[in-house]
């Protein structure tokens, strides 16, 4: 059971609400005193720091973008001198300029305590086994896991992503009870153990998922073929310290989220007007205790709601829903809007089919757009079932996103797995 050692000292919404006031307070003033960039949004918004006296300012403050990273790079929106600058992290940089982000001492300090609550509302213990098989290097994912995991005080075992039989290997050897990994290495190294015979020489018990939405169905295979007690979401980016933002509980009602730390607005990408309680909108993120790069109403892209009430386990940090996809991620298909996740809802829910597939566009000789939905089959069933599969899917897709799409049904196994995060969507329309 946790222990507490990690979990906010707020009880109360109001408690809540007095310490986000007094850490926005203190980010704009920061901000505002520390960055150029930031003095000149916030006055060309006409707002000075004296002028936040309640939450309801928040949303006189102006929004800030992955643009205004990229835009200053290499070092965008630095509100310390740089003597105080202790490390770098960098996003991928496959949308553009990387989006580098500078560290003070106090924020690795608060980023290690955040974490550490993560493998706590996970309900960890010292004698637990971390397994860490994410990659290393300038972005944030293997050295967050490790700094969190080290800090709460578990072993830490630092495989990193790939390499098959180093992961199977330590897994029996070093009896790992846990491991932190995207949802599709979850399923490569789920398969990979399957296939050698191994489950009954591990020791699995829990998996933390980041970087990637895992759907239903991925989720019950992985279960089906390890027998794990929990698969949790591990949600944040680079700009927002990196992964460990956040996690849902035992309960897995939602992703009970950092409050203490940072602001979560949901807001309607296209208006930017409040979304309704309980309505899907962009997440939107201002921080409360950064030094380094302090984020003031950052527009993260990613498709998310605030889930309301309280959660079964009691904790009184609020909950988001898992992620649903980005605004980016967004295909505009013979005028109609599909996010991926419309198409993986309808199989997952789909009996015979297994996780994983793709989906491919193109433009024809005709000028017409056309659109491919290649789904495996469940390792289960017959080949003989792949046309009324096929058939079935398609009209699902034509009745719930009214597209017509052309259905392929494939062997198992038969789509490529990743060792990262599976790319879905295949573009090839001009």
């Amino acid at each position: 059971m946790r222990t507490n050692r990690f979990m906010p000292e707020f009880k109360t919404a109001g408690e809540l609400h007095d310490l986000q006031l007094k850490g926005l307070q203190w980010t704009v003033s920061h901000a505002y005193n520390g960055s150029p960039l930031y003095r000149k949004k916030l006055s060309d918004a006409g707002v000075a720091p004296g002028d936040i006296k309640s939450l309801d300012d928040l949303r006189r403050l102006p929004f800030t973008t992955g643009d205004d990273l990229q835009e200053g790079y290499p070092f965008p929106l630095l509100s310390v001198p740089f003597d105080r600058v202790v490390r770098i992290h960098a996003s991928s940089g496959t949308t553009g300029k990387r989006k580098v982000l500078c560290y003070t001492q106090k924020d690795i300090d608060d980023w290690a305590h955040i974490f550490a609550r993560c493998y706590e509302m996970a309900e960890l213990t010292l004698e637990d086994r971390v397994q860490i098989a994410v990659g290393y290097g300038v972005w944030t994912a293997g050295v967050g896991f490790q700094l969190g995991c080290e800090k709460y005080g578990a072993m830490a075992v630092p495989a990193g992503p790939g390499n098959m039989d180093m992961q199977c290997q330590f897994l029996v050897d070093f009896q790992s009870t846990v491991v932190c990994c995207t949802a599709s290495m979850g399923l490569l190294l789920a398969e990979e153990v399957n296939r050698r015979g191994l489950r009954d020489q591990i020791n699995v018990k829990k998996m933390i998922f980041g970087s990637e939405r895992s759907s239903e169905a991925m989720r019950a295979r992985i279960r089906e073929l390890l027998g794990i007690e929990h698969m949790f979401d591990i949600p944040g980016m680079t700009e927002l310290y990196g992964p460990g933002t956040g996690l849902d509980c035992v309960h897995h009602t939602g992703i009970h989220y950092w409050a203490d730390y940072y602001i979560l607005e949901t807001v309607d990408p296209e208006t930017l007007e409040p979304t309704p309680e309980g309505g899907i909108g962009e997440m939107v993120v201002t921080t409360l205790r950064k030094e380094g790069v302090p984020l003031i109403r950052y527009r993260t892209r990613d498709l998310t709601r605030i889930l309301p009430g309280e959660c079964p386990c009691g904790s009184p940090l609020p909950r988001h829903d898992r992620l649903l996809g980005r605004t980016d991620d967004m295909i505009i298909f013979r005028g109609v809007n599909i996010y991926p996740r419309m198409i993986d809802k309808i199989l997952s829910g789909t009996e015979g089919i297994s996780c994983e597939y793709q989906i491919v566009l193109d433009r024809r000789s005709d000028g017409r757009d056309y659109m491919t939905v290649k789904a495996e089959r469940d390792q289960n069933v017959d080949g003989s079932q792949n046309e009324a599969l096929s058939r079935k899917i398609a009209e699902q897709i034509k009745h719930s996103i009214l597209v017509s799409a052309d259905v392929e049904v494939v062997n198992y196994g038969s789509l490529p797995r990743s060792e990262r995060k599976s790319k879905r969507v295949f573009d090839n329309r001009d």
